[in-house]
């Protein structure tokens, strides 16, 4: 799956390359965004049903290529807390995406689909220490990596300049069985500086 996404990426850079020659590359943007949402699913493993909103951030890139497609690439790091001790569920990933928008006035929606992976990491403490710095047991460690489909839509509103403000919805899947993801929908709110 590595040489896969390397092999796309490739194809990508190629493609933004010809396009640049032929005029079709338009220009780019990128920038920062933070997100919740609410996610839940079980830990089978363990018998544990993890859920609630998750906090996060990370950013994007695109290249214009055309008057209505993008591609690139996006990145983030998401924490789900768990049982009000310091547990928590945190993912990283990341992956190439494309999309297509429309501009009317100052607003561009936009739909997309990120292919890529990333990795899980999940500590959850069934019990309590019995003074500081003591082992706690019952404690629960795993880290997991996965790849992942992340379909998404969205809106850029021009605010001034090259300044855009973007709000985006996805759903992020991952394609393993063995990775079972708590899932749902995140809400992504940030800013793009388009060029």
């Amino acid at each position: 799956m590595k040489r896969l996404v390397l092999i796309t990426f490739c194809l990508l850079l190629a493609l933004a390359a010809s396009a640049q020659k032929k005029k079709v590359l338009r220009g780019f943007d990128g920038g920062m965004m933070v997100h919740s949402g609410f996610l839940c699913g079980n830990l089978d493993a363990i018998g544990y049903e993890a859920k609630g909103a998750p906090l996060g951030i990370g950013g994007v890139i695109h290249l214009h290529l055309g008057e209505h497609f993008r591609v690139g690439g996006e990145g983030y790091v998401s924490k789900l807390n768990q049982r009000g001790n310091g547990s928590y569920l945190e993912y990283g990933w990341g992956g190439l995406l494309a999309d297509c928008y429309a501009a009317w006035g100052r607003f561009r929606p936009y739909v997309g689909l990120t292919l890529g992976g990333g990795a899980m990491t999940t500590l959850l403490m069934f019990e309590e220490a019995a003074s500081a710095w003591a082992p706690i047991d019952g404690t629960r460690y795993h880290r997991q990596g996965f790849m992942a489909i992340d379909p998404f839509i969205g809106c850029d509103f021009h605010i001034a300049g090259p300044l855009h403000l973007t709000l985006k919805v996805d759903y992020l899947c991952a394609l393993s069985r063995s990775s079972l993801l708590p899932h749902g929908p995140r809400v992504y709110f940030g800013f793009l500086f388009y060029h």
